[in-house]
């Protein structure tokens, strides 16, 4: 996934998305720095985990991917076009290539509208008006997501799902276009543990059903095993960590990552209590990050007069196996 290859099917260069806050003293302009130069690639039929903190940027990196914010600076080149310099019905096309997993289904869902009309809606912007091909693509999306038989979900509104069955309504709009990828933010943090596995094995299935790419935002680690093939870390607006999902999950390198991994529930009752060496303090402030390495200033590693005065670039420590660390520089 790494290399340029024909297989790419998304590619995201010093990607930056920068909000403006305020003006500051003599009119100076301030900005939230909350995706600061990105770069990554993502293959045709793959998945990603891109995992981090609250407040790390993972959402807006999200978000930007999908043309809902436009980049500060950098470039977001989708099966071979660069994204911003296209025209707009371009960018409606793409639009119609990709779609969008919200965390909260019962907020992403207007009450208002029938399963029908949540699944029609989308083919009426694309300007697909044949009622025939309408009543089959929802009947398919239905049925794909296992809301089953369809004729007793169709007339139904969102207050009449469980959760688990909204989040799957959520999965049927987004698929409803047949993009060729799919953003998946945080979509099972509002579910019962119960449902969890569930949302991510139906996700995985129609990953491999439809050779869909998908970017799958978290912050719990402990699920990127069960769907993605790469792992992705973000603090602090950047990119410090990326690997394959078996390698990182066992051989992490960046600090950052070695904490995060600590937060993982340990299901031994008898280790409940137990101390964990988790780093202090909190993700810094995106106004005004520290300089040198983001993490530098709760990280037990860090070096005076390196971390702290210059950015790491990313090493690649092993084969397919990058790091943002002066640890391995």
């Amino acid at each position: 996934m790494i290399e340029t290859s024909i297989n790419v099917l998304l590619s995201v260069a010093n990607l930056r998305k920068w909000f403006e806050l305020r003006k500051g003293i003599f009119g100076k302009a301030l900005y939230v720095k909350a995706v600061d130069d990105v770069s990554f690639k993502l293959n045709k039929g793959e998945a990603v985990s891109l995992v981090g903190e609250s407040g790390s940027g993972k959402t807006t990196l999200g978000k930007t991917i999908l043309g809902l914010y436009k980049p500060t600076s950098g470039e977001i080149i989708f099966d071979g076009k660069e994204l911003w310099n296209s025209k707009s019905n371009d960018l409606m096309h793409y639009h119609q290539e990709t779609g969008l997993v919200q965390q909260d289904p019962f907020g992403a869902l207007p009450p208002f509208m029938s399963i029908q009309r949540v699944l029609t809606e989308p083919l009426a912007v694309h300007k697909i008006r044949s009622s025939s091909e309408k009543n089959e693509r929802v009947h398919k999306a239905l049925e794909e997501v296992r809301l089953t038989p369809v004729d007793d979900f169709v007339n139904k509104y969102p207050h009449m799902l469980s959760g688990g069955q909204q989040q799957r309504l959520v999965i049927a709009r987004a698929m409803i276009l047949d993009p060729k990828m799919i953003i998946a933010d945080e979509p099972v943090s509002m579910l019962d543990a119960s449902v969890r596995i569930e949302i991510l094995t139906l996700l995985k299935d129609l990953q491999d059903k439809h050779d869909l790419s998908v970017v799958y935002i978290t912050h719990d680690l402990s699920t990127t095993r069960y769907f993605s093939e790469w792992i992705f870390i973000m603090y602090a607006g950047k990119i410090v960590e990326k690997a394959r999902t078996k390698e990182l999950l066992r051989n992490s390198l960046h600090p950052y990552t070695q904490a995060l991994l600590k937060t993982i529930p340990d299901p031994d009752p008898d280790n409940r209590f137990k101390p964990r060496d988790i780093p202090p303090g909190e993700p810094p402030n995106l106004v005004n990050p520290p300089e040198g390495c983001r993490f530098h200033p709760r990280c037990i590693y860090a070096m005076a007069g390196m971390c702290n005065q210059k950015e790491p670039p990313e090493f690649e420590v092993e084969k397919d196996h990058f790091a943002s660390c002066w640890l391995y520089g």
